[in-house]
């Protein structure tokens, strides 16, 4: 029997798949911002073999490289209580992405920050710049420079990562989808609306991240 396509069942729980957008979304901004910034201190401390934190960072990285995000997830969310740390399914899902995201982006960074001609360096400290001065305008914004299209791409993963929260019950987009397809039973309409939400969403995430990088990344390292 010939499959009968009917995407008007999808178009009811439009608000969900809205609302399920949005916080995959609010979850990659928040996980992005501070897996960044953890990622510059990591970054930092490894090409700069800065001790301890050299150590601790090098761990680290290996650590949250070489095992899948679902098992950090479950970890955070269902390991930690059995420590006494209870943490919401939110909570726990901005965690496990600024945790993941921060070691991918240790490494993404220190390449860059290991690119730096040491000649810069130098001419920087002959014109008595500040260790503050150096590091922003020397190290980081022409590393950042360098590394931005590999850091956009790595942050589009993990938002498209994103999607497994659902198992913890974060009410992300995948999570919309599945309570979708539990009610109308059309999976086959309910995933491939969602996946092509995905496209736009990495698209969409993609684009803001390239104008951003060349609004305050680019431009000003050209000054």
């Amino acid at each position: 029997m010939a499959y009968h396509f009917d995407f008007a069942a999808v178009l009811p729980y439009s608000g969900q798949l809205l609302s399920g957008a949005v916080h995959t979304l609010g979850l990659t901004a928040v996980g992005a911002s501070l897996g960044v910034s953890l990622g510059v201190c990591g970054a930092v401390s490894r090409a700069w073999r800065l001790k301890p934190f050299n150590t601790l960072f090098g761990v680290y990285v290996e650590l949250i490289r070489n095992t899948p995000f679902l098992v950090q997830l479950f970890f955070i969310f269902f390991g930690l209580p059995a420590l006494g740390v209870k943490l919401d399914e939110w909570t726990a899902a901005i965690i496990a992405m600024v945790v993941n995201l921060g070691a991918y982006s240790t490494e993404i960074i220190r390449a860059g920050i290991q690119a730096v001609p040491r000649g810069q360096l130098e001419a920087a400290a002959s014109l008595a710049m500040t260790r503050r001065q150096v590091f922003f305008h020397i190290v980081l914004r022409p590393s950042l420079q360098k590394v931005w299209p590999a850091l956009t791409s790595q942050i589009v993963i993990v938002m498209l990562g994103s999607s497994v929260c659902s198992q913890i019950s974060a009410e992300e987009l995948t999570f919309a989808a599945n309570f979708i397809q539990s009610r109308n039973f059309r999976a086959f309409e309910t995933y491939i609306t969602v996946a092509i939400m995905y496209l736009f969403l990495a698209f969409g995430v993609r684009w803001l991240l390239n104008r951003l990088g060349d609004r305050f990344v680019a431009r000003r390292v050209a000054k």
